[in-house]
């Protein structure tokens, strides 16, 4: 007996939902725990030194305080994802523009500035995929 035909139609909205989930976990996840971290200092990340000297200098803050404040919002980040996609995609977006001027003005920090681009492409394409699966920007879900 031959296997039911799916429509290309079909098979592109599993696709598209598939990816939408992959992209809204890992964007949840990742933001969470690497805020976590910024207090309890599980990874042998020392997440002071990607911070550029002149952005420290337009807060108020010593640096560790300043990674604190990070973690804080990065927490925020992906809580934000799992509940508002769409709009947690830009914020997560903005964020890590903000996380490649730092680590280009560090300089020494090319690789991680172009992995952390990449990953702005992706959370960008979750915003997408939300507004496709029927995301408003705030209010969660369409009718």
């Amino acid at each position: 007996m031959a296997a039911p035909s799916v429509t290309r139609p079909a098979l592109m909205q599993d696709g598209n939902r598939q990816a939408f989930l992959l992209l809204r976990t890992v964007f949840t996840v990742a933001p969470i725990l690497f805020g976590l971290d910024k207090y309890v200092r599980v990874l042998i990340a020392d997440w002071e030194r990607y911070l550029a000297p002149w952005m420290l200098r337009l807060t108020p803050f010593d640096a560790h305080t300043m990674m604190l404040v990070v973690g804080a919002i990065e927490i925020v980040a992906g809580i934000l994802v799992a509940f508002l996609p769409r709009l947690g995609g830009y914020v997560v977006a903005a964020w890590l523009a903000g996380i490649i001027v730092s680590l280009v003005s560090v300089g020494g920090y090319l690789d991680i500035a172009l992995r952390d681009f990449g990953l702005l492409i992706g959370a960008l394409a979750l915003s997408s995929l939300a507004a496709g699966q029927g995301y408003r920007l705030l209010g969660g879900r369409k009718g």
